[in-house]
């Protein structure tokens, strides 16, 4: 799976949670100026690598996403995880405690998730 841009991202979370739409029903959704034919061009490109298709009416063509939103942050999450903490959940939790990132609650709260699965 190809990682994605920024923009393309961007466009990716609007296409998420609208879960179909249009270029015009993109465009107001994203941060920033966006002008219609840049944002139809990226949504373009994310058909090229697979992670949007769409349906026809006339000229014109609603999108929606093929890739689920769950699989795309698993695959770049682990990868990441690969990359930067040596595969370890240890090493990527203190990297944000150490970044202020996470706090003491966040940790007890998350702590508590696994001991509950482990019962």
């Amino acid at each position: 799976m190809e990682k994605l841009t920024q923009k393309e991202e961007e466009i990716m979370q609007v296409l998420w949670q609208l879960e179909k739409a249009f270029v015009k029903e993109i465009v107001p959704q994203l941060s920033g100026t966006n002008h219609y034919n840049t944002v139809s061009t990226i949504v373009r490109k994310l058909e090229e690598k697979g992670y949007v298709a769409y349906e026809a009416f006339g000229k014109t063509h609603r999108y929606y996403p093929i890739v689920d939103k769950e699989v795309y942050r698993n695959t770049f999450v682990n990868n990441a995880m690969t990359r930067y903490f040596n595969d370890s959940y240890k090493n990527m939790v203190s990297f944000f405690a150490k970044e202020e990132k996470i706090s003491a609650a966040d940790l007890r709260e998350i702590l508590e998730m696994i001991e509950s699965k482990e019962k």
